[in-house]
């Protein structure tokens, strides 16, 4: 039997999410989503607003990884954007926590693939433009 060790990436979530950053941010993470199950903690506590713009981005995160057998997991999450998510019916489709740690450590519950790290927050910046 092979045991595969899968990491958890954490992705910080820019203060301001319209359309145009929201698909930067969905390119940004491909290396993340290409891979086979993808577990990814999406953190929200710098959202200010859950609109239209970010709920999308929510849920195409989450179908590229369901497409590649992963989950997604949103933490940080400010009440009133709770709400949002509670009207819109998304609140049934992620499980949502009040930090990373406890979204990082939820994925340890896994049989096989257990988790054996997870890579930091990464600011919104594409790796090119962090450059020096």
């Amino acid at each position: 039997m092979t045991l595969r060790i899968h990491a958890v990436a954490v992705k910080q979530l820019p203060e301001i999410l319209n359309v145009k950053r929201g698909r930067l941010f969905f390119d940004e993470l491909e290396s993340c989503m290409n891979v086979d199950r993808p577990l990814l903690v999406l953190d929200c506590s710098k959202v200010q607003q859950m609109d239209r713009a970010a709920l999308l981005l929510l849920l195409c995160c989450l179908e590229e990884a369901m497409k590649r057998n992963g989950d997604v997991k949103l933490a940080g999450i400010h009440e009133g954007a709770k709400v949002v998510l509670g009207l819109t019916g998304l609140d049934r489709l992620f499980e949502v926590f009040d930090t990373t740690a406890e979204a990082v450590n939820s994925f340890r519950g896994l049989s096989v693939g257990t988790v054996s790290h997870f890579i930091a927050p990464h600011n919104f910046h594409r790796p090119s433009e962090n450059a020096a």
